[in-house]
């Protein structure tokens, strides 16, 4: 059979592409700053253990069913949720199911989408103010602490700042070309956004329509009839997947966990809306101290953050879990003081709800600073230099809008709201602050560029450039004393010397002939210190529940797996769980998440966590308990000892009726396997150097989250496991607690003991 040639048409149309591919000019100051994105985000992610499994339980549940995959279940049999929406979840399912259920696969779209915001930033800047700040502010990205530490765990943050960042790409693509639906597609993924992190998302909103308003060139009915038609597809996308879930009667869907209604709506504007601005009062209980729980509240003791200013002795401040390698910073008291008697930050932000004090200056305390202020006084003095460094000669007043300007007040509406809400709001996490990354690092990267235009050109506003370097010098020494007290006398006095010719040359010489060296000197010093705490997660290989950048994490020895969302399997209780399960369709059900976790990313199986995430949610009544018991559906029940449960009144039904069952002796809690298509041997020992075994019928209980007030310390000085690559975390010390009947112990502190009672006896 002939082979026909290829015709003259598509050889020129193969020339014609090659030709285009081949004048395609590369900016290789962005290709080297996004392999350097790719190194920080990436490296050592192969040792992330499991991240954060509250969410990792999740995506190994949503590989089993489309059901749990659209509803974001946290267990295989749909009885809750998680308490976020699922369009960051979904991602990660989707690279667990290619890739199998590891550390690194559910936590590569986060690394995807972190690269993917620094080329998007670049591409932002570059359209109306050039290479040059384009460059920068991609490096500032980059090169923010909290950034690299987000994008390297599967929570969503990092995956909320790249569709957002994509709705302002789209959005400025239609005031560029003047067609209405890129508009249409920004808000569209505005409303994708609130479908990541709910009303986080919906922060920067004011900031597209103001932008659009004064950037599109049509008269303001047209402004009008486009922004409500945009507005009606931000309505749909924001609406289509929480409807889904009200509309859907509740017996054919997991429970909404974190909401008081059962409602995504209400989960929305409730737990993930007002109360993070005026104070948690859900979802909390008295798991975790310093969120304004109810427990806290009746014990008169506030440790709300924001509301008190934080003890330095900081008593109640979360402890590492059990079964974290990472140690707290600073011995152990996040928030504490550090060995050289500094109010210490320990380079992590001072422990996953130390915020600070409520005020104007609280993103530049040592609690959030160190994770995302380095650059933000360049940033808000960069937003004043650029405002009149871009002042058109044709322009009337000095307040006049030309392109350039409008892109400043896009990006001053995304500063100043979300700095807002976090100088007063009243619950969040430090690494929440991952939303105010892509406004500082473009008004600090534009700013600096224009702040060195006008030092040179000998303006008026001359004098911001040294301004903003000595004081960022002075704001970054005193961030970095507590762990370097040397660094920070050299970087205080190297910011001075720096800083005083830059105030002086311009008035002094006629030619800069050294100037442009001395501009760019001062700028890679104010980059080190920031540059070194983007560092520390990428050395540590950390992929953490609570994320953070700092020196913390490479005084614990490596890398960790701590915060929220970190706990461990004691296989002699998983074998007699696996062994006596029949066909019930739960292994167990347990208190919280934290417990339920670890056995659900090992196992597979359905695990129920009755309260949801911290064991305060109202899931399940005792009629409805008592009915999957009575059906064989659920055989046991496994007290962990925590606190803050919601579930009290089936609790007291159980120990009223169940009986407890006393294991054999083991010398192993072992941690859990982030690989569920090869279950890891629940028989191997415990690695050398662990505590001695538990007595009989002792059960080390899952760790979970931060323990409650009052107790223990994480443990120390254990040795790193044995085995499998994917055991990441080590084993918990014996628990302490008080001795019950059966030689069990349980309620000891933390909830480092549990019991396990057997259900099925009820009804026999």
């Amino acid at each position: 059979m002939e082979q026909k040639e290829p015709t003259r048409s598509s050889k020129n149309k193969r020339v014609g592409i090659f030709n285009r591919v081949r004048k395609i000019k590369y900016d290789y100051w962005l290709i080297s700053i996004l392999i350097l994105a790719a190194f920080l985000y990436a490296w050592n992610i192969w040792e992330a253990g499991e991240a954060n499994n509250f969410y990792t339980a999740a995506i190994v549940s949503m590989t089993k069913s489309f059901k749990n995959f659209w509803y974001a279940s946290f267990d295989p049999a749909g009885f809750i949720t998680v308490d976020k929406p699922p369009v960051a979840l979904w991602f990660m399912t989707i690279s667990a199911k290619i890739f199998g259920v590891h550390g690194w696969s559910v936590v590569l779209p986060s690394i995807l989408f972190g690269i993917g915001s620094v080329y998007l930033i670049y591409n932002l800047v570059r359209k109306r103010f050039g290479r040059i700040p384009a460059r920068i502010s991609a490096l500032f990205m980059t090169l923010t602490p909290i950034v690299v530490a987000d994008s390297r765990t599967n929570n969503m943050d990092a995956t909320l700042v790249f569709f957002l960042l994509l709705s302002v790409y789209f959005v400025q693509k239609s005031v560029l070309k003047g067609q209405q639906r890129y508009l249409w597609i920004g808000f569209a993924l505005m409303g994708v956004s609130f479908n990541v992190k709910m009303l986080q998302a919906f922060m920067i909103l004011p900031a597209l329509y103001l932008y659009y308003w004064i950037a599109v060139n049509i008269s303001w009915k047209k402004k009008l009839i486009n922004l409500s038609i945009a507005t009606v597809f931000l309505a749909i996308f924001t609406l289509i997947w929480p409807l889904s879930v009200d509309m859907t009667n509740s017996s054919n869907r997991p429970y909404e966990g974190g909401s008081e209604t059962n409602s995504a709506l209400e989960l929305a504007f409730g737990y993930n809306g007002t109360q993070r601005l005026l104070g948690q009062t859900t979802g909390t209980g008295g798991a975790f101290p310093g969120m304004g729980s109810s427990s806290s509240k009746k014990s008169g003791k506030s440790n709300m953050p924001g509301g008190t200013k934080p003890s330095k002795s900081s008593k109640n401040a979360p402890t590492p879990p059990s079964g974290s390698k990472k140690k707290a910073p600073n011995g152990g008291q996040p928030g504490g003081k550090s060995k050289k008697g500094g109010p210490g930050t320990g380079g992590a932000g001072g422990g996953a709800f130390n915020i600070g004090t409520a005020g104007p200056l609280r993103l530049f305390q040592k609690e959030l600073g160190p994770q995302i202020s380095w650059l933000l006084i360049i940033a808000l003095l960069g937003m004043i230099s650029s405002y009149f460094y871009y002042r058109g000669s044709k322009m009337k007043r000095w307040y006049s809008l030309n392109p350039q300007r409008k892109e400043l007040w896009l990006w001053a509406g995304w500063l100043i709201p979300v700095f807002g809400f976090f100088s007063v709001a009243s619950f969040f996490h430090p690494y929440y602050t991952i939303m105010l990354a892509p406004a500082i690092s473009i008004l600090a990267g534009v700013g600096i560029f224009t702040m060195i235009k006008q030092w040179k050109e000998k303006s008026g506003f001359s004098i911001l450039l040294p301004s903003a370097i000595i004081s960022t010098a002075f704001l970054q020494a005193w961030y970095i004393y507590d762990d370097y007290q040397v660094s920070a006398w050299i970087l205080l006095v190297l910011g001075i010397l720096v800083s005083l010719p830059l105030f002086v040359i311009p008035w002094i010489s006629k030619k800069l002939k050294y100037g442009r060296s001395i501009a760019i000197a001062s700028v890679i010093l104010v980059m080190l210190a920031p540059t070194w705490w983007s560092l520390t997660p990428t050395i540590a290989g950390s992929s953490d529940g609570i994320p953070s950048a700092g020196p913390s994490l490479l005084s614990a020895g490596g890398m960790g797996s701590g915060g929220v969302g970190s706990g461990s399997v004691d296989n002699t209780l998983l074998n007699y769980l696996e062994k006596h399960q029949g066909s019930a369709e739960y292994l167990f059900a347990t208190d919280d998440s934290s417990t339920a976790a670890p056995y659900i990313i090992k196992t597979g199986k359905a695990v129920m966590a009755m309260g949801g995430f911290n064991g305060t949610d109202k899931a399940i009544t005792l009629k409805q308990f008592k009915k999957l018991v009575k059906e064989g559906k659920l055989k046991y029940y496994y007290a962990a000892g925590k606190t803050g449960s919601s579930n009290s009144e089936i609790v007291s039904w159980i120990k009223k009726h169940a009986k407890k069952v006393t294991l054999k002796n083991s010398n192993n809690s072992a941690v859990s396997s982030i690989t569920t298509s090869t279950k890891t041997s629940s028989s191997k020992k415990a690695p050398s150097g662990s505590p001695s075994a538990p007595k009989q019928g002792q059960v080390p209980g899952n760790q979970g989250g931060t323990p409650p007030n009052g107790s223990s310390k994480a443990p120390s000085g254990m040795k790193k496991p044995t085995g499998t690559k994917n055991k990441m975390k080590k084993p918990s010390k014996k628990p302490s607690g008080k001795s019950i009947p059966g030689g069990m112990s349980e309620g000891g502190p933390g909830g480092q003991s549990g019991v396990l009672y057997d259900l099925s006896s009820i009804y026999d």
